[in-house]
């Protein structure tokens, strides 16, 4: 049954790999309209991350770059080369070097009580086992250190939530994202504190989630 779980697991990180392998050099302009509204969150986010030592899962293009101080230590990784190019470039092109790495936030390779902050935006919709990621990323953060969530979830919304629920499976197939995920929870099961929750809009889908390592 273990044995099951992990290859049907690994099956699916491959898949996602392999989908934002091929849409790498698209992605900035497919999310092109939803960026207008994530910019302001993105900006927020990063107001609150203090490291010194931050690591980023899934930085993907590195959208996120620009907004760190120069002064903090940036980690970045990504499952797909194709996504960690894009950071690179974007980090040449603003005169900053962050650390990028293939990674999976799954199977972390960092030492225990490695980083001060853990940043993750839009992410934890496309982990393939998000909680397994979350416990991964309790490992590597230092006592006291804090996770920075920003993340569509499950609207708590009765009608709502029903519509994304059968919607996933068709989105999924077409964006690899689920949107159905209920992260706040999953956050609470890998065993981190939750600090702060803010909703972004009038639905509960957006959310802005801190927590910690107690």
């Amino acid at each position: 049954m273990i044995c099951t779980m992990v290859s049907t697991n690994f099956q699916l990180t491959v898949l996602t790999r392999d989908r934002y392998q091929r849409i790498a050099k698209f992605y900035d302009f497919m999310e092109t309209l939803p960026e207008r509204k994530y910019l302001l969150w993105r900006k927020k986010l990063r107001s609150l991350v203090q490291g010194p030592r931050v690591l980023e899962v899934g930085v993907g293009t590195g959208r996120n770059i620009p907004f760190y101080p120069r002064q903090i230590a940036v980690t970045g990784i990504d499952i797909t080369p194709a996504m960690l190019n894009q950071a690179a470039q974007r980090a040449a092109v603003l005169g900053v070097t962050p650390d990028l790495r293939l990674g999976d936030v799954q199977n972390l390779t960092f030492p225990d009580a490695s980083f001060d902050n853990v940043v993750a935006t839009f992410v934890f919709c496309s982990v393939p086992d998000p909680v397994l990621g979350l416990r991964e990323i309790k490992r590597i953060l230092k006592p006291g250190g804090k996770l920075f969530l920003l993340e569509h979830v499950r609207s708590s919304q009765l009608i709502i939530g029903k519509i994304m629920d059968m919607l996933n499976p068709f989105v999924v197939r077409m964006m690899g994202a689920n949107i159905n995920r209920r992260t706040v929870e999953n956050v609470q099961v890998a065993g981190l504190a939750i600090e702060y929750i803010e909703n972004l809009d009038g639905l509960g889908i957006f959310k802005l989630i801190i927590a910690r390592v107690e």
